[in-house]
């Protein structure tokens, strides 16, 4: 019996990063009365993850669910940045429609673009929001033909074109239909998401199909699979088949032991559910994402979407450096192997691979900062391991070495375009656009090899004095395009093991940027600096000056210190040669050489 679950919507919230999707759930969530009248409630309540929080970006798109004048509204929010793009295809699989944000100054941006692109071509409905309408420079004229226009390049259907915008401030919880008209509630956009986006239909007495789109994991329970139910209705404890569209000898016999529902931030355990519920259910162990659960006697799989491939890989190494096991809990290969395998679970775009050696995994992202956050979450449980320099992934077709490219959109003050095109014009990049500038500051868009972004980030924020704002994301792959120049700063290595001195810290210090302040424990062949002269020098930092017995005025004047540069992990990634490794603990990152011994590396280079 086909049914339409008019009590029932689902969506999913898409934008560029920083464009105000979590503070948008954060304002459906305060005015549906999820929260008690007296209740503190944190901003961003959606981040609950440390890093998410501090970097203030989201990272694993999240399920919560609002009520509205009995209607159930499921909100599922989505990463904007590219490195996590893996997240949003698959989530756009659970529902209905979709809410693109759009800021009312930036406009469309190249991540709006991928995710708008994403809900066209599953035939979504968009709703646009043009947000932060409150910001003094907004321009939500010109950002809605933008905005038509992106429309317009992707193909949309009528109906599509036929959106309904709202103009809304997701800080102060407003939204409006018409622009100049005042409103003081969400409403208009709680409104619009019932009125316009479809609600589910099905037949909840067909054989069942729930479609597994995300996976969470928890101590107790183990993986929990989250899904929509496309068909037929689920009850707790019954017994299903796990299959797979792209695994089509995959069968397995399941128990379901909890169904739950999304209420608000919380989980609640329902008996049974039906079409178009957004659902989550524990007790089966070999749960993937891409599955699909249905009765034992009606095994059908529903298709999925297809993962965009990784373009950079990392080699993850046991520490073998002199300070190994001092500061990690984790320290062995057989748990760094379990855990990075353990991150496949949740994490579609992740690959992870063995290699020849039993002590180093290859492990391939969507970008830096995708493989990055793996990184600094391993750190935080308490892993000890070495990474090395993220290289690109080539592929060959036809006789051809094919590249990734990335589009480049830069915003930037006119005074410093000179600068930006000349950096990225060595680095292989070409200019596609140029717009002219507004407010002082103009757009420029660039194609350019992955690799050629390697290591510009930091260079781009010297060359704009931090005032330009660079976003990248993925655009295919094309034919190589050569060698790009590398690094032209050389590294200053520690001679020997011990504790910096102020003293030897220095003379070092008038050889290039030191990375390390006094009292601070180094070893032979960690790198403690960078040499703007291009060669790895040799320095002593750990010297001390030698007492004698005559003292002459002005001769024990204190000795000075630069601050030391303390290098983020991104800033190391980016720094780093093919020579060299990030030594990652608890406590501490280190940059030091493969090769620990002098001698033993000068023999290498000499037998390149």
């Amino acid at each position: 019996m086909n049914i339409k679950r008019n009590d029932v919507r689902n969506i999913a919230i898409i934008a560029h990063v920083d464009h105000g999707k979590t503070t948008l759930v954060d304002s459906l969530l305060k005015q549906s009365g999820v929260f008690r009248a007296n209740q503190v409630v944190e901003e961003r309540i959606m981040d609950s993850n440390d890093i998410e929080k501090e970097r203030g970006i989201t990272i694993l798109s999240k399920n919560t669910a609002v009520n509205y004048k009995g209607t159930k509204i499921n909100i599922i929010d989505t990463p904007g940045h590219a490195d996590f793009g893996g997240e949003v295809e698959r989530v756009l699989k659970m529902v209905n429609g979709v809410v693109l944000l759009v800021d009312a100054f930036e406009g469309p941006m190249p991540q709006t673009k991928f995710v708008l692109k994403k809900a066209l071509e599953l035939e979504l409905p968009v709703i646009v929001c043009i947000n932060k309408i409150d910001r003094p420079e907004a321009r939500p004229d010109e950002v809605i033909d933008e905005i038509l226009d992106l429309f317009i390049e992707l193909g949309a259907n009528e109906d599509q074109l036929e959106c309904p915008f709202i103009y809304a401030s997701a800080k102060e919880g407003k939204a409006t239909l018409e622009l100049g008209v005042e409103s003081n509630s969400m409403e208009s956009l709680f409104e619009t998401i019932i009125n316009y986006i479809p609600a589910p239909e099905g037949d909840s007495e067909a054989p069942l199909q729930v479609l597994i789109s995300t996976i969470d994991y928890n101590d107790y329970v183990g993986r929990i699979g989250i899904g929509k139910i496309e068909r037929g209705t689920i009850k707790a404890g019954q017994e299903g088949v796990l299959v797979n569209k792209l695994d089509l000898e995959k069968q397995e016999k399941v128990k379901i032991s909890k169904v739950y529902e999304f209420e608000g931030l919380n989980r609640v355990e329902v008996e049974e559910a039906t079409i178009g519920s957004i659902i989550a259910i524990t007790g089966i162990e070999d749960i993937h994402i891409g599955d699909t659960i249905c009765p034992v006697d009606h095994p059908e799989p529903l298709p999925f979407v297809k993962i965009s491939e990784p373009t950079l890989a990392m080699t993850f190494s046991v520490n073998n450096s002199p300070f190994a096991g001092r500061e990690g809990k984790f320290v062995t290969s057989r748990q760094l192997r379990s855990r990075l395998y353990r991150e496949l679970q949740t994490d579609v775009s992740l690959r992870v691979e063995d290699t020849e050696s039993t002590d180093s995994f290859k492990v391939s992202g969507r970008g830096e900062l995708h493989l990055s956050v793996l990184i600094e979450n391993m750190r935080r449980e308490g892993y000890e391991f070495q990474v090395s320099k993220p290289e690109v992934l080539y592929k060959f077709e036809n006789g051809q070495k094919l590249e990734p490219m990335e589009k480049v959109t830069i915003d930037v003050s006119t005074d410093f375009i000179g600068t930006v095109i000349d950096k990225l014009g060595q680095r292989k990049g070409e200019l596609i656009s140029m717009s002219e500038a507004t407010n002082g500051y103009a757009r420029i868009i660039f194609s350019i090899p992955a690799r050629g972004l390697i290591g510009y980030r930091q260079e781009f924020l010297t060359d704009t004095k931090g005032n330009g704002i660079m976003n990248t994301i993925f655009d295919g792959y094309a034919p190589y395009k050569g060698d790009i120049p590398t690094r032209k700063e050389g590294s200053l290595i520690a001679f020997e093991t011990g504790e910096t001195t102020t003293y030897g810290l220095h003379a070092a210090q008038e050889r290039g940027t030191l990375f390390v302040g006094p009292g601070v424990q180094v070893y032979d062949g960690m790198v403690i600096g960078s040499n703007p002269k291009g060669q790895d020098i040799e320095v002593n930092v750990t010297k001390t000056k030698k007492q004698s017995n005559i003292r002459a005025s002005g001769s024990d004047e204190a000795l000075r210190l630069s601050p030391p540069k303390e290098m983020t992990l991104e800033e190391a990634l980016e720094f780093i040669e093919d020579d060299e490794l990030i030594e990652v603990t608890p406590l501490n990152y280190r940059i030091r050489k493969k090769i620990l011994d002098s001698n033993l590396r000068y023999k290498s280079k000499k037998n390149k």
